[in-house]
Formats: structure tokens, C-alpha cells, sequence
């Protein structure tokens, strides 16, 4: 397994909570158009796990570490067809109107944020095809975008904490 970390970019707590999350562009080999947290591999340069979740936030988003107050690491969870193990990191952030966050062209199409009502609202288990193979799954959907897989456990193990 890979590891690699992601960044719960949490804003609004505690009174109107809230989420940022990437929608994927759909040209990508991996995970194209899937909505996920920000993220990606542990690079030689990175201090922790949770210096690779502020970078890659920063290398995707634009959201500057400075912005971020690193709070709980959730468990890791892996990934079924790509042999990750997922380190996930809620940070805690200004309302993203007073952020300039900045899709990273190459990589994701638009930047989402979603309330944790929202959220909690669009769950459901489903039975998705993936690869031709039926899963029966967690998901979340919400303003017709679907959060699924890692994304979703991740998510879940949130919400379950807050």
C-alpha cells in the first residue's frame, strides 16, 4: 500500500459547519470526475503526513497552509483498486468567501463546498457498478454530485465524530 493524506478543509464550526471538497477533472487516468477531499501521495520532501495533506491542498486548491489549523487525524482507510492507504486530516479554515481558492487546471475542475446538514441529508447506501463489478456502498449526493468510496468512509467517519 501507497500511503497518502487528505485535508477535511472544515469550515464554519461550530455553528454552520461545512466542507471543501474537488471535483476531479473527468480526463484524469485516476479517479476521474470523482469528488474527493484534497490529496494525493506522500512526496521524499514532506515532513509527516500531515505536511503532504497541506501541500497537496495547496498544489489543488490554492489554500494556503498559513490558513489551516491542523485538528484530529481520522483512522487511514485503503483504497480498493489503487492500494492506498488514506490519512485523512480535518483542517480548520476561514469561510472559503474569504479564501481565494483556485482550481489547479490540471487536475481538478471546480472547487465544492457543501454543509455537513447537506451532507448528512444526501446519505444513503447504494448499489453502484464499478468495473463491472456491483458494490453495495455508502454515498453521499448532494446538489446532484455523488461522493463515494474512500471519500465517503472518510466522510462518514466525520460525521459520526462531530
Amino acid at each position: 500500500m501507497t500511503d497518502a493524506a487528505v485535508l477535511l478543509p472544515l469550515y464554519g464550526w461550530p455553528k454552520e459547519p461545512g466542507l471543501v471538497f474537488t471535483e476531479r477533472r473527468a480526463d484524469l487516468r485516476r479517479h476521474a470526475g470523482e469528488i474527493s477531499f484534497p490529496g494525493g501521495r506522500k512526496d521524499e520532501g514532506d515532513a509527516d503526513l500531515a505536511a503532504t495533506a497541506l501541500r497537496e491542498a495547496e498544489e489543488e486548491i490554492g489554500l494556503d497552509p498559513s490558513r489551516v489549523e491542523i485538528g484530529e487525524q481520522l483512522p487511514a482507510t485503503g483504497t480498493f483498486v489503487t492500494g492506498y492507504t488514506i490519512h485523512p486530516f480535518v483542517g480548520h479554515i476561514p469561510h472559503p468567501g474569504e479564501l481565494d481558492l483556485e482550481p489547479n487546471p490540471a487536475e481538478v475542475e471546480t472547487v465544492l463546498t457543501f454543509s455537513l446538514d447537506l451532507l448528512r441529508e444526501g446519505y444513503a447506501m447504494r448499489r453502484l457498478i464499478r468495473r463491472g463489478v456491483p458494490i453495495h456502498t455508502p454515498t453521499y449526493e448532494v446538489e446532484g454530485h455523488l461522493i463515494w468510496g474512500a471519500t465517503a468512509r472518510i466522510l462518514g467517519d466525520l460525521l459520526e465524530r462531530v
